[in-house]
């Protein structure tokens, strides 16, 4: 029991001794070499629009944003967007800098799963959603074209849509 007091009084006094008398913490400076550089954009530079399907999605975080921000990173990127609901990339770029094989790489380097459809350039990126009427009669589909009608189905996952294709 003796051995015990000792041993505890002796534990006691070590942490006691090992205490630092300072209450403020120790601060330390370390160099950095981060890159806090913005990209520039050349503004004598030719602008083009791309729009692309991307397959292979399965959430908003994971999948959209992490191929939105590869796209973004690229130089010559002046702004990229991946819509996950609608499947959809839209991505403003140097025509002297990216290529639209080049927008396509980036995508199949993020992951495998993940592939591009209908590369198309445009004026103006689209902004609807295209949504299917519960009532198929009144479905904005039945007057189009065949292109037009197969672009509605692929919009539209709503049981009516696909029986109206069929027919």
């Amino acid at each position: 029991m003796t051995f015990k007091n000792i041993s505890l009084i002796a534990f006691a006094s070590l942490l006691i001794l090992s205490c630092k008398n300072e209450t403020s913490p120790e601060v330390k400076t370390v160099e950095t070499e981060a890159s806090t550089e913005v990209a520039k954009l050349d503004p004598n530079a030719k602008y083009a629009k791309a729009e692309f399907g991307i397959e292979g999605m399965t959430c908003a975080m994971g999948c959209a944003k992490t191929i939105e921000k590869k796209i973004a990173k690229m130089e010559g990127v002046k702004s990229a967007t991946v819509d996950f609901d609608r499947q959809l990339a839209m991505v403003e770029y140097d025509e002297a800098k990216v290529t639209p094989t080049s927008l396509e790489e980036t995508v199949k380097k993020v992951g495998d799963t993940y592939s591009v459809k209908d590369m198309k350039t445009v004026e103006a990126f689209s902004t609807e959603k295209h949504e299917c009427s519960a009532d198929c009669k009144m479905a904005s589909c039945t007057e189009k074209t065949a292109a037009e009608k197969k672009a509605c189905k692929e919009n539209c996952k709503k049981e009516c849509c696909v029986k109206k294709e069929k027919a």
